[in-house]
């Protein structure tokens, strides 16, 4: 575990939970159906030989709740993305009163994150499930991509979800005392966004990945919520 101290502390975190019922999936959204998986794992299966790999990479809370089957994690570098709050949470983290905020990857800069291995076998099944599970409306708030990461192990490819500006819970760049304000009044059935923050901030630094803009923010929203 990293030296340095987090502002932001499970004391804190705690201050924002509150019990929210979960107002369920938006009735007028449109959904991705059978035929829209099947396209997009066969666009995958031609760009990923089988003979190669299957990564995913994780840059949030993937890196803390992994929920896949592994059986190797290694840190890596994704050059030309950046983890940024740019996804608007009306449930989840979020209401529709008070949305909340989650990360995704966005053009620009570089992210350092875990990428995770699957094991071999049933690849096709093992994607139909991360795609269903990651990927539900249309248009989709992520794109599933297969970046080129690079390690101390050397480069390798790993699948990611990256944001898609044209979704509708694209929030585009926002000012950084909003995404301040957003992270520390916000919370949904499966918690707060200052909980969300403050594990992605924790487990990066369990694995040596210092977020300079993340160790900020944590600072800024520890701040926001002892003053409240």
């Amino acid at each position: 575990m990293s030296a340095r101290m987090m502002s932001l502390t499970e004391e804190l975190v705690a201050r924002c939970y509150r019990v929210v019922d979960d107002s369920g999936p938006d009735p007028n959204a449109a959904h991705l159906d059978d035929a829209d998986y099947e396209a997009m794992l066969n666009t995958l299966a031609a760009e990923l030989p089988a003979t190669e790999p299957l990564w995913l990479f994780g840059y949030g809370s993937l890196i803390w709740k992994p929920e896949i089957d592994h059986v190797e994690e290694r840190v890596a570098v994704a050059r030309g993305w950046h983890r940024s709050f740019c996804m608007n949470m009306t449930r989840w983290r979020g209401t529709k009163e008070i949305p909340g905020l989650m990360m995704a990857l966005d053009r620009g800069g570089q992210c350092k994150g875990v990428a995770f291995r699957l094991s071999d076998g049933d690849r096709r099944q093992k994607l139909d499930k991360l795609l269903r599970r990651e990927v539900t409306l249309k248009p989709t708030s992520y794109h599933a991509r297969l970046l080129k990461l690079m390690s101390d192990a050397g480069p390798f490819r790993a699948l990611a979800f990256v944001i898609n500006r044209k979704g509708t819970t694209y929030a585009g760049p926002l000012e950084e005392k909003v995404v301040v304000e957003r992270l520390a009044t916000s919370c949904g059935h499966w918690g707060s966004g200052a909980d969300y923050l403050y594990n992605t901030v924790k487990n990066l630094e369990a694995r040596g990945i210092h977020d300079a803009h993340l160790w900020r923010l944590q600072q800024l929203v520890a701040e926001r919520i002892a003053g409240s």
